[in-house]
């Protein structure tokens, strides 16, 4: 989308929360969507693969938490963090328990359920809460994504459909790669999901950029970064053009090597 790319400052004016909330978070109960699947392999990912340690960084959390609900069990903290004051706002209100905000029992309960126990949704929405201890402001093209904030490296860097929505070419999406893991300490993981082969997406009546990329493309950007791929799987997408052109995502878990 060279020329059509959606800069900072449009993201800034345009992007709405509660519209981007209400276009892809909308959750029926035992639903076999996309996002289903997502909340499937992220809980395979810590409660199965026995991916954890003391710290988790969501980058580009965006206004959710969906992504965060199987993280929680396996990691004593989680810093949140995203571009954008809007989004950055709604994670707050929702720490605080601000009645306004998005109501995510159905989702709370469909992860509860993977993990046996569909009744203790309200105890998993506290946990959370309480392993939630920063939300900071990042951009995936500075070289450190916190800057001024140095924050350690963590034993895990997370991050659902971003760094291919702030990048406007595979150069800044490798660049964008590398600052991502430098946030992860050696011998840690990078568990990313990537939209593949869409060029854009709507929120509300606003259309977004996001760069066209095969599996093979982000398998070699994350070796040229310095990560192993542990693994990777392709779900095929069925999404009316009106919203995105996204043909499938990519779910995919790497390793730093340890220093010798």
């Amino acid at each position: 989308m060279e020329g059509e790319f959606t800069g900072k400052e449009v993201y800034e004016q345009t992007f709405c929360p509660k519209e981007y909330l209400n276009m892809y978070l909308s959750f029926g109960s035992g639903d076999g969507t996309v996002f289903a699947i997502v909340l499937d392999k992220l809980h395979k990912a810590f409660a199965k693969d026995g991916i954890r340690g003391d710290t988790l960084i969501d980058i580009g959390s965006g206004p959710t938490i969906h992504q965060l609900l199987s993280a929680c069990e396996s990691f004593k903290e989680i810093i949140v963090s995203d571009f954008l004051e809007q989004n950055r706002e709604v994670m707050k209100k929702w720490l605080k328990k601000d009645p306004e905000t998005f109501d995510w029992a159905p989702v709370l309960k469909y992860v509860c359920q993977l993990e046996g126990d569909r009744e203790k949704w309200m105890e998993k929405e506290e946990k959370l809460r309480k392993t939630i201890k920063q939300v900071l402001k990042c951009d995936v093209t500075w070289a450190n994504p916190f800057d001024p904030i140095e924050v350690h490296p963590a034993d895990c860097v997370l991050s659902t459909y971003c760094i291919e929505a702030a990048s406007k070419d595979l150069p800044t999406y490798h660049s964008a790669m590398k600052n991502v893991g430098s946030l992860v300490k050696p011998g840690g993981h990078l568990i990313l999901v990537v939209a593949l082969e869409e060029t854009y997406y709507m929120v509300g009546p606003n259309k977004f950029s996001s760069l066209y990329l095969a599996p093979e493309m982000v398998r070699d950007v994350l070796k040229g970064a310095g990560f192993d791929v542990v693994s990777s799987e392709v779900f095929l997408h069925d999404v009316p053009l009106a919203i995105s052109d996204i043909k499938a995502s990519l779910f995919i878990v790497a390793q730093k090597p340890n220093e010798i």
